[in-house]
C-alpha cells in the first residue's frame, strides 16, 4: 500500500491555537495520522514585509490572500504589535495534540528569523537557536523530540549536523525538485541521508515530494487557473500513480480557510489506496533500508520565491 505522509507546519500563534485543533478533528474523522511540527518561540510574522524586494514575493502574496489566511493581527506581530511567545501562549494546545495521539516535533524557534537568517549564519548562532527550540520542546512535552522540519526549508551545514547531535532520527528539511506542472523531476526522489563535510549524517531526510497549496493556488497550468474549486483535483492527478509521498500542509491554511480542499484530498487519497500516516510511522518502514547519500543542495521550485534545500536530482 502506498503511503501519504502528512507533515503539518504550525508557523504562527493563530495557526497553533486555531488551525491545529481544527486539523486534529478533521484527521480523526478520517482515521488519519500526521506529524505536527511546532514553532516554539516567538511569532515575528510581520517581519515578512522585509521580503518585498524578493523575486516572486508580490505574486505569491496576491495569489494566496495572505491577510485572509493569516489575519491582520498576525501580520502586525513584530511590527506594530509585540511578538508573542508561541511556546508559552499555546503550550496547552501542543500538549493536547500529542495527547490526541499525534506525533509532534520541532519546526523552529522563530519561523521568520530562521527562514530569513539561517543560510548566512555561523555555527554558534545556529546551535544557540536550535538549542532554545530543543529545550522548549522538552519543557512542553517532557521528553526529547525525534523529528524536525525546517522553517521555509532553510538550513545550513551546522544545522544538519546539530540534528545528529540532538539524536533526531528523521527530519523533513527539504524538497524534491518539481517540474512546472508539479510532477517530480526525479522519479527516484524520496528518503535519503545527507553528506555534510564529507560525512554521511545519521538523520534520515524525508523531502516533501508534492507542491503545497500556496504554491499552486492562482497559478495557470495548461491554460487553467488553479483555484479552490479545482486545486484538489490537480493534486490528486499528481498522486494517481501510486508511490510514497510527503505532503506539507500549514495550520494557517488547511487548518482554517482551506480545510474544504484538505477534506477533498483526504477523501481522494483514501480512494486512491493511500495509507495516511505521520513521519514516525514512515520511519519505522524505512529505517533499516539502504538509502542514498545526497549532498546539501539548493534550488528553486515553481510557485515559491527564493532558494531552499532540495534533493539533488540523480
Amino acid at each position: 500500500m502506498p503511503k501519504l505522509i502528512l507533515k503539518i507546519d504550525a508557523d504562527t500563534l493563530r495557526g497553533t491555537r486555531v488551525g491545529v485543533p481544527n486539523l486534529i478533528k478533521q484527521l480523526q474523522r478520517h482515521h488519519a495520522r500526521a506529524t505536527f511540527l511546532f514553532s516554539l518561540g516567538y511569532d515575528h510574522t510581520g517581519w515578512a514585509l522585509r521580503q518585498i524586494f524578493r523575486p516572486g514575493f508580490f505574486s505569491k502574496v496576491s495569489r494566496t490572500s495572505v491577510v485572509e489566511h493569516y489575519g491582520l493581527k498576525t501580520l502586525m506581530y513584530g511590527v506594530l504589535l509585540p511578538a508573542p511567545d508561541i511556546g508559552k501562549a499555546a503550550a496547552d494546545t501542543m500538549r493536547a495534540t500529542e495527547a490526541a495521539g499525534f506525533e509532534c516535533g520541532i519546526h523552529t524557534w522563530d519561523h521568520r528569523v530562521w527562514q530569513d537568517s539561517v543560510r548566512i549564519r555561523d555555527k554558534a548562532w545556529t546551535q544557540a537557536v536550535m538549542q532554545r527550540a530543543y529545550q522548549r520542546f522538552q519543557e512542553i512535552f517532557g521528553h526529547a523530540p525525534l523529528t524536525h522540519g525546517a522553517a521555509g526549508w532553510q538550513m545550513n551545514d551546522d544545522a544538519f549536523a546539530q540534528l545528529d547531535n540532538f539524536g533526531i532520527a528523521y527530519s523533513s528539511d527539504g524538497r524534491a525538485l518539481l517540474k512546472e506542472d508539479g510532477s517530480l523531476l526525479d522519479a527516484s526522489a524520496g528518503a535519503h541521508r545527507l553528506k555534510v563535510a564529507g560525512r554521511t549524517l545519521k538523520c534520515i531526510q524525508m523531502p516533501t515530494t508534492l507542491p503545497t497549496l500556496d504554491e499552486l493556488l492562482g497559478r495557470t497550468m495548461n491554460g487553467i487557473t488553479l483555484d479552490t474549486g479545482n486545486v484538489a483535483s490537480f493534486l490528486l492527478d499528481l498522486t494517481q500513480n501510486p508511490r510514497d509521498h510527503v505532503f506539507t500542509l500549514h495550520a494557517e491554511l488547511e487548518g482554517q480557510k482551506l480545510a474544504p480542499i484538505f477534506e477533498q484530498l483526504l477523501n481522494g487519497w483514501k480512494q486512491q489506496g493511500y495509507e495516511l500516516i505521520g513521519m514516525g510511522d514512515y520511519y519505522q518502514t524505512i529505517k533499516d533500508d539502504v538509502l542514498p547519500d545526497c549532498p546539501v543542495t539548493w534550488g528553486e521550485l515553481p510557485g515559491r520565491s527564493g532558494e531552499m534545500i532540495v534533493q539533488q536530482a540523480v
